[in-house]
């Protein structure tokens, strides 16, 4: 498929091509709309279906500026795993960056309605058919990806190269955040210990601005899709070679990361 715009082909064909984004493939995208548009179009260039979503934090003088505290992109079908092994081979860009994050992750109950922009927090909450412990795998053939502002980081997939669906969290529906103590480790080192109360409005939040974004674009969420829902402990710099281990109330999901 051609890609008309220059900035998608690039992310795409060096993705696709396990290959290095040295500088930004073009001109840096200006609004929420340029940039959403430029992963719209790599999306339909994508050759695998969209099986999850991530959703990450816009913060500081850009949420102002944006008039919005999150972002989002695609995970690819490929790209999602179930954490039924003991540690699990996770692919990332070598020359690139990545990142390991511990997030709570919601599994969709029901087709969203394709005519519908705009949804309420108890509408959300009623699209979540169960929350787990999750991992979301960062990664970017650009090196530069968090440089440069939340639009450059859409206009690549939302720096997303892999999600690993854990345990489901016990109790989820009652929502006490402060219980669900998320514990980071990297080659055996811990890195972070959160809970995700630092989310503003939790992950029904971001649930809900995921459905309006994404039917907005055409995309809307489907039944049985998964959804990380934001970084609990941080966003952990990490290497090919490394192991990571992320932790949550006595279930847990390892994985070792593999050059892409």
């Amino acid at each position: 498929m051609k890609i008309a715009d220059q900035r998608a082909e690039g992310f795409v064909s060096a993705r696709l091509g396990s290959g290095l984004v040295s500088t930004y493939p073009g001109e840096l995208p200006q609004t929420l709309d340029e940039a959403y548009g430029i992963q719209d179009e790599a999306i339909r260039a994508w050759p695998d279906a969209v099986k999850g979503w991530k959703v990450g934090r816009i913060t500081g003088d850009y949420e102002q500026q944006y008039g919005c505290d999150r972002l989002v992109g695609p995970v690819f079908e490929p790209f999602c795993h179930d954490a039924s092994a003991d540690s699990i081979d996770m692919p990332a860009f070598a020359k690139g960056f990545t990142a390991v994050e511990g997030e709570v992750t919601a599994v969709i109950a029901k087709d969203f309605p394709a005519d519908k922009t705009t949804v309420t927090s108890e509408e959300a909450l009623d699209y979540i058919e169960s929350l787990h412990l999750g991992v979301e795998v960062a990664s970017s053939p650009f090196p530069g990806i968090n440089d440069f502002g939340p639009l450059v980081t859409i206009s690549d997939f939302g720096n997303n190269r892999g999600l690993i669906l854990g345990a489901e969290i016990p109790g989820w529906k009652e929502m006490r955040l402060e219980d669900w103590q998320f514990v980071t480790e990297i080659n055996d080192d811990e890195v972070g210990r959160a809970t995700p109360e630092g989310l503003p409005g939790g992950p029904v939040e971001s649930v809900r601005y995921l459905l309006e974004n994404t039917a907005r674009r055409g995309l809307p969420l489907k039944k049985g899709m998964m959804v990380l829902t934001g970084a609990v402990t941080g966003v952990h710099e990490a290497k090919i070679g490394d192991s990571s281990t992320i932790s949550l109330l006595g279930n847990s999901i390892s994985l070792q990361l593999t050059e892409a």
